[in-house]
């Protein structure tokens, strides 16, 4: 694979959303000018709150590999308990960033040495008036602030876009909290 592809996994539980928003961050990547968009969502027998995880690559140019992600870049995880169940960062590479819907710091979390990123998505879901546990749309703003990759204005156009007609000023809504109430560790 080269190097200028982008792979970001998504780590969420059945129900929260982390394929919906995987597919928005494709739509406003692609949008944005990436030609290479490729979102694998991996199913299985999954229930509401079992682990589930998808892969989402971008590039500049067109992407042919259509695997799922090995070594991501990035892992994104909906819900920090999972940090307990499952390892988010197996295959991360080195520096690599995690984003964690967690109402901690990121140097509380015992991650090795990627850089951590943190948001109490939970709160600024329910803040924003959206029913407990749909946490996608304030992931995707705090994806967005710890990764620099999109513009926070694309992605919440992609939201609304996304949900339109079901709430999409409560989905911008915490996407833009989360983009503002993001705290990224540093470096270690």
């Amino acid at each position: 694979m080269k190097e200028d592809v982008l792979q970001i996994r998504w780590h969420g539980r059945g129900g929260q959303g982390a394929i919906t928003a995987a597919k928005i961050v494709a739509n406003a990547a692609f949008v944005s000018g990436y030609k290479g968009v490729v979102m694998v969502p991996t199913f299985g027998t999954e229930r509401r709150g079992a682990p589930v995880l998808t892969s989402l690559k971008l590039a500049r140019e067109k992407i042919y590999d259509l695997s799922p992600i090995k070594t991501p870049d990035m892992v994104i995880v909906l819900d920090a308990s999972l940090l307990d169940e499952v390892d988010v960062t197996n295959g991360l590479k080195s520096g690599g960033l995690v984003v964690v819907n967690s109402p901690r710091d990121p140097g509380e979390h015992d991650l090795g040495d990627f850089r951590v990123a943190t948001a109490d998505i939970n709160s600024i879901a329910a803040e924003a008036g959206l029913p407990q546990g749909i946490v996608n749309t304030g992931i995707i703003g705090a994806f967005a602030r710890a990764s620099g990759l999109l513009d926070q204005e694309e992605l919440v156009r992609a939201i609304q876009q996304e949900f339109e007609g079901k709430s999409p000023e409560k989905n911008s809504r915490a996407a833009t909290q989360a983009y503002q109430n993001t705290l990224i560790g540093d470096n270690k």
